[in-house]
């Protein structure tokens, strides 16, 4: 049985602006059906090929193909897409349905068709019973919702979504990861999420792929970035880590190398235990439902995650972490 071609296929593909290349000599498959995130800090290149993709940035060099048809030269409306955006970008002249409907009417749906499709999307994102109301009646996640239905109605085969949930305060922001997660479930859609928020990354994705200075400096699965970094970048952007160079490893664990190491992965007692080394905490950080500690050890800062409301600055403490946790960088 022949294999059936990626939702999305990038080969080679550059943005440079001027001397910048924004994006560098990109190779990258995404499957139809998957929620994959492109994730990094503002500069990183992410936006650009969703830009790219979309069809409103056209690339330096190489290819964008959809479904297996290249569609690097033609223009946003002759491809198979839709984004949604930060700003929602809905027109406030005009009603929730009328919203929704409008990309409906561009394709000269008929009338009774385009009806049914819209009240059938409102249910889908559960606000049938504010089709009648303007934007501004609506709170920030029933736009947020309007935006994606305005995205769904026209059923792309696959839906960008381009930072869609910054705007929201961080309560209405978990909340619409749920509600985002179930609906892509739902569509059985490809979704291309861009965000600069790891944990929201880490919520959301099937695949990540983490980008930096205009690459991708991993792709995998969240799991996989957050147990097994393959860089100091990703080790210290997604999730938080401890980076210890040669001189560190070697003091602490007689290792040579480059090692990461996750602070729940370090025990803290106040009692000496075998194998322990001997710290003071430095910095006490509430979390809520744990604390960060900064213990220092022989003039090494190591990050530790404890219970909250345990040890307090300047104790002395015992810290124990085992090699066998340390990730290769």
């Amino acid at each position: 049985m022949a294999k059936s071609a990626p939702a999305i296929s990038l080969k080679g593909l550059t943005k440079n602006f001027g001397s910048l290349a924004a994006v560098d000599h990109l190779d990258l498959e995404i499957a139809s059906g998957e929620f994959f995130s492109m994730l990094g800090p503002s500069g990183s290149g992410k936006t650009t090929v969703l830009r790219m993709i979309a069809g409103f940035d056209l690339p330096s060099s190489g290819t964008v193909e959809l479904d297996g048809e290249d569609v690097t030269s033609l223009a946003p409306f002759d491809r198979d897409v839709n984004t949604v955006f930060q700003d929602y970008a809905l027109f406030g002249h005009m009603s929730v349905f009328e919203n929704v409907e409008y990309g409906l009417k561009v394709r000269k749906i008929p009338k009774s068709e385009r009806k049914r499709k819209v009240m059938e999307v409102l249910d889908t994102v559960r606000l049938a019973d504010l089709a009648e109301r303007r934007p501004a009646q609506l709170s920030g996640g029933q736009r947020q919702r309007i935006a994606l239905a305005r995205a769904i109605v026209v059923d792309p085969k696959v839906l960008l979504l381009d930072e869609p949930l910054g705007a929201l305060d961080l309560k209405l922001r978990e909340q619409m990861q749920i509600e985002l997660k179930q609906l892509q479930r739902e569509l059985a859609i490809t979704f291309v999420f861009v965000t600069h928020d790891q944990e929201e990354a880490l919520t959301l994705s099937d695949r990540i792929a983490v980008f930096n200075n205009g690459k991708i400096e991993q792709l995998g699965t969240p799991q996989e970035l957050y147990e097994i970094p393959k860089s100091e970048f990703v080790a210290g952007f997604v999730g938080t880590s401890n980076i210890f160079n040669e001189e560190a490893a070697l003091t602490l664990f007689g290792k040579r190398g480059r090692f990461a190491l996750r602070p729940e992965k370090v025990s803290v007692s106040d009692k000496k235990k075998a194998g322990s080394v001997q710290g003071v905490v430095s910095e006490v950080i509430y979390l809520g439902s744990f604390t960060r500690l900064i213990v220092d050890v022989a003039g090494i800062h190591i990050k530790a995650t404890v219970p909250a409301d345990v040890f307090h600055r300047n104790q002395t403490v015992q810290i124990n972490m085992s090699s066998t946790d340390l990730v290769v960088l």
